[in-house]
């Protein structure tokens, strides 16, 4: 696996949920905070690529508060490079820059008390990869302060998933890799909805990078899936098949719902390939005719 290619990837999906992100939150809230955690990680490159998107919200800011709470090991260099792009933002003190050296465990919490987080959108970013030890939990868990809170996390190969759950009632997770063995698992918690949609959305947009794949963990058959915005379906295929087979029936909206949160899939995608396994025959739906809407039952 290409270390550059990987990190591109995830610098650019960061990007673009960035751009989508940053705007609807300052339309619906007079405060905003973008924290950034590991922020000195590959020279700091991907935290500059999120201030500049903050900074172009500059005529969203005026009257609002946009904050950036960036925490690392030493910023000392990389504080200088934030604040050169919050000055040229033209943003005023509209678009702010606070940055916490001496690691993000232990002090991100603090720096997101001291800045005042809770109860307002508040998206995290924690890329752990190449870190010593994975993000403590309890770091994780402080992103959920946020009204809505979201926060997309990068673990190395390996790293169970399970105790980064607590606190967020939506959850998905999708694996880059490019060859069989275990690739960096990219995590993506979020207490609304729409907020799991539109991260699924950035998933599936960010442009194809030489050998970087994505592979859903909950597939048995470990498929790797090109970057696209119309993905190959064989492993929702098969996972889909797999959970009616578990529960017996469900409705479209059930199994559309399953997609987006248990799978990389969006829900788009479940009815297109519901939609497949109907007019082959391979399931049942009750009624038998039609539109397929999100009350009709499927059975396995």
């Amino acid at each position: 696996m290409s270390p550059s290619a990987i990190t591109t990837v995830k610098r650019e999906l960061l990007v673009r949920y960035l751009e989508a992100w940053a705007p609807a939150a300052l339309h619906r809230a007079r405060r905003v905070i973008y924290a950034h955690g590991y922020a000195d990680r590959v020279d700091g490159a991907a935290a500059e690529a999120a201030m500049r998107v903050l900074a172009e919200q500059a005529d969203l800011v005026r009257g609002r508060e946009l904050a950036m709470v960036a925490a690392g090991r030493d910023l000392s260099t990389l504080d200088a490079r934030l604040k050169a792009i919050q000055a040229g933002s033209g943003a005023g003190t509209g678009l702010a820059v606070h940055t916490i050296s001496g690691g993000t465990d232990g002090l991100l919490p603090v720096g997101l008390k001291a800045v005042g987080a809770q109860r307002v959108p508040l998206l995290g970013f924690l890329d752990a990869t190449g870190e010593a030890e994975p993000p403590a939990t309890a770091t994780v868990a402080a992103l959920t302060a946020g009204k809505p809170a979201e926060v997309i996390l990068v673990l190395p190969p390996g790293v169970p998933v399970e105790p980064y759950r607590a606190g967020w009632p939506l959850f998905t997770q999708v694996e880059l890799a490019d060859s069989e063995e275990p690739g960096e698992l990219l995590v993506f918690g979020a207490t609304a909805g729409k907020s799991i949609e539109g991260f699924k959305e950035a998933l599936w947009s960010v442009d194809e990078f030489a050998g970087v794949r994505y592979r859903d963990p909950g597939d048995p058959d470990r498929h790797l899936i090109d970057i696209s915005l119309t993905p190959h379906p064989g492993p929702l295929r098969r996972e889909l098949l797999a959970h009616l087979e578990r529960v017996g029936e469900a409705t479209v909206t059930e199994l559309r719902t399953f997609a987006l949160t248990e799978t990389v899939y969006r829900a788009a995608d479940a009815t297109r390939v519901l939609h497949t396994l109907v007019d082959a025959g391979t399931v049942t739906r009750r009624p038998s005719h039609g539109r397929l809407g999100g009350d009709v039952v499927i059975s396995a």
